[in-house]
Parts: structure tokens; C-alpha cells; sequence
């Protein structure tokens, strides 16, 4: 493994490499990849909304075997149980004593597979160790394991047997995306090519654990001017003002609009925010935050609509 103490330079090929290696397994999928790894290094958690058999848990396994973390997957279903998750105390006869078994959410990497599937108790197994990066049991709070990062997949809402997120937990997750469909081309390699869990088997990490925190600490440091900051409140004080959405976006998702913004131009390899930044991860930050019942420009989407109209400092 590379030393630590790498300059931006380094860390920036590096993380070119990796996005580079992930577009070698999912195909025509880069701006994807550089979200899902952007909400990475912003110290978020990522929501996968799409159709089964996309590449939702590929995309998992991908950047779990490119970080060199830790992976456990859970299967959301219907009675699914928060001990499932988190863990659970269980009595040992032989040291006559209680013993916490440790759930599979003790990982660096969690793969929530299909998580509106499970009741609404079983997804707030999630909420503290979302926020907090530590989970309560019996009374006793405990760490997880730093980096922690989950992503979870979520079925579309009109396929049976769906508990739909709350508001309050989709706002925890800091962005949301879509993969869609490969594009022909990429759809015909993926037909005549090998085996795609097989060759991300053959992958290398290449940023330690000390490394990805150190970065993350890199990208808190980025310059935002304070015309940009004017930009970002005025994109969210429009979002709280339009009846065009039920509900405008928290301070919780300004800060991850920020965080984000931040990363993308990390990744750009820039150390300072432009507009086009906070612009490349707004669809994804307000996708699953707001609730668009009417829009002025039917021939724009929400995002593009509020981007026309917020003037670019």
C-alpha cells in the first residue's frame, strides 16, 4: 500500500484509477460511479433507487473490493427484525452470562439490499448508525467500525410488497441515484465478457482506511467562497419557497449538497467549489428529498428548473 502521506496530486490519480477500474466492471455508468464515490468521501450514505438486476449490488461489491473494506450485505424482507441488523445479547450458560453477538451492520461497508421490502421497525434499525456511527443495544451504545458507509437499494414504490421510506430516514441518506439501463453497446460487452463478480474478485485496493479518512478530512478543507455559499442557500431557500414541492430541503441536506459539492470538485481535482459543482450532484442530493407535485416549465425537470432559475454567481 502507498504511503499515507500523500499530496492532492497523488490522491487524485489514485482516485481517477479507481473510478477508471469500477468503469471496466459497470459499463457507461462513470457519472454514477463518481457520485456513489463522491457521497463516499463526503462521509455519507448512499440510496440506489431502481429496477432489479441493474447492477445495484455489483456497484456495492465494486467499491467495497476497490477501498479494501469490509463487506456484509443484509436482505431487507418483510420479517426481517432489528436484532437482525444490529445484534444481539444472548445468554451463555457456559460463563452464566449474556454475550452481545455483534449484527452484520458491524462492517465498513453495508449493503442494505432492497430495504423499502422490510417494515418500517426493521429499517430504523439503520437511523442511529447512520447518523451517529454507533448503534444501542441493552442499554449500551457501540461503535462501528470508521470508515462506515451504507448503501442501500430500493425498489420502485408501485412493486408489491414495499414499505415506503420516511421522510426522516430518506433525509439521512446524502445522495440518491439511479443506474438505469446500460446503453447497446455496453449491454453487448456485458453479454460476450466474463463473469463480473469474478473480475472484481481480481481487483487490488488502492487507498488504505488511514488514507480514505485522511482524504475526507482533505475534502472538509476545500474552499467555498462565500458567493457560493450566497448560490448554495439561495438553491435551497428556493426549494422551502416553491409550491411547487411539499416540503423545501433541511439543513441536514444543505450541508450534504455542501460536503458533496466539495468532493466533486476534489475528484475534478480542484481544492476550491464552482457552480458547476454544487450543479453536477444537485439532482441527486433533491431527488429523494423533495416531492414534486407541479412544476412552472413542464418542459424541465425539478432540478433544471431550479438551476435556470437561480442566478449563477
Amino acid at each position: 500500500m502507498t504511503d499515507m502521506r500523500l499530496d492532492h496530486t497523488s490522491i487524485h490519480k489514485i482516485l481517477n484509477h479507481i473510478v477508471d477500474q469500477a468503469n471496466t466492471i459497470i459499463l457507461g455508468k462513470q457519472k454514477q460511479i463518481q457520485l456513489a464515490l463522491a457521497c463516499l468521501l463526503s462521509g455519507g450514505h448512499l440510496l440506489v433507487e431502481d429496477i432489479p438486476g441493474v447492477g445495484k449490488t455489483t456497484l456495492s461489491l465494486l467499491l467495497a473490493q476497490l477501498l479494501g473494506f469490509d463487506f456484509n450485505r443484509i436482505q431487507f424482507t418483510s420479517d426481517l427484525l432489528p436484532a437482525d441488523i444490529v445484534g444481539a445479547s444472548i445468554f451463555n450458560k457456559n460463563t452464566n452470562q449474556f454475550e452481545f453477538q455483534a449484527g452484520p451492520i458491524f462492517s465498513h461497508m453495508l449493503l442494505a439490499d432492497e430495504v423499502n421490502r422490510a417494515t418500517p421497525k426493521a429499517q430504523s434499525a439503520l437511523l442511529e448508525a447512520m447518523e451517529e456511527g454507533q448503534v444501542t443495544v441493552d442499554g449500551e451504545t457501540r461503535k462501528l467500525p470508521e470508515p462506515f458507509f451504507v448503501i442501500a437499494t430500493q425498489n420502485p414504490s408501485q412493486h408489491i410488497g414495499t414499505f415506503p421510506l420516511p421522510e426522516s430516514q430518506l433525509d439521512r441518506f446524502m445522495l440518491c441515484i439511479e443506474l438505469g439501463y446500460p446503453s447497446f453497446d455496453a449491454e453487448r460487452e456485458i453479454l460476450k465478457g466474463s463473469n463480473r463478480k469474478q473480475l472484481i474478485q481480481s481487483l487490488k485496493s488502492h487507498l488504505s482506511k488511514e488514507q480514505l479518512i485522511s482524504v475526507r478530512q482533505s475534502i472538509y478543507e476545500v474552499h467555498t467562497s462565500d458567493a457560493l455559499l450566497d448560490y448554495l442557500q439561495n438553491i435551497v431557500e428556493y426549494t422551502r419557497n416553491h409550491n411547487a414541492f411539499d416540503m423545501g430541503v433541511s439543513p441536514r441536506g444543505a450541508l450534504a449538497l455542501l460536503h458533496c459539492s466539495k468532493s466533486w470538485a476534489y475528484l475534478s481535482g480542484r481544492l476550491h467549489v464552482l457552480p458547476e459543482d454544487i450543479q453536477a450532484v444537485l439532482p441527486s442530493i433533491l431527488k429523494h428529498r423533495l416531492n414534486s407535485t407541479s412544476i412552472e416549465n413542464h418542459e424541465l425537470n425539478p432540478y433544471e428548473e431550479i438551476i435556470k432559475k437561480i442566478p449563477i454567481p
